[in-house]
């Protein structure tokens, strides 16, 4: 049982990418960058060219570094900050249900986000690959 938590980041990180990695794409192929800002600048969402560009390249490269596990602490801490500018900007007034457009989404997505990128990506990734930590440290040999 030594890799169970390794096996929990793994799944963790693949179910909450693949949500933000939709997003993105829907962001990016249906609607465009026109079509985000038009509806970022009909929510009051302050420089809305500039969040539409956030939201939708976070969202879709970020979610794709959290199924790969690649620069995990960083994509965590980019996508939790746009679910935190969701709820505050978007969400926060119309109650916890999302069929009311409330913020349970943005609130699990956005706390996942954030526990991703303070636990990492575990073992089972390229993170992982490239900076095992561990492996036991070498005696130096003289």
């Amino acid at each position: 049982m030594p890799y169970l938590s390794d096996v929990a980041l793994l799944i963790g990180r693949v179910a909450v990418g693949v949500v933000f990695v939709a997003h993105g794409w829907q962001k990016f192929d249906d609607m465009g960058h026109g079509g985000v800002t038009k509806m970022f600048k009909g929510m009051d969402i302050p420089a809305p060219s500039l969040a539409a560009y956030y939201s939708t390249w976070v969202e879709l490269i970020g979610g794709l570094a959290l199924i790969a596990g690649v620069a995990v602490p960083l994509a965590g801490l980019l996508l939790a900050a746009d679910m935190a500018g969701a709820f505050w900007f978007v969400h926060k007034g119309n109650g916890v249900f999302v069929t009311e457009n409330g913020y349970e989404l943005v609130l699990v997505l956005g706390a996942s986000a954030l526990l991703l990128a303070l636990a990492g990506a575990g073992r089972f990734s390229v993170d992982g690959l490239l900076f095992d930590r561990t492996r036991k440290p070498q005696e130096a040999t003289t």
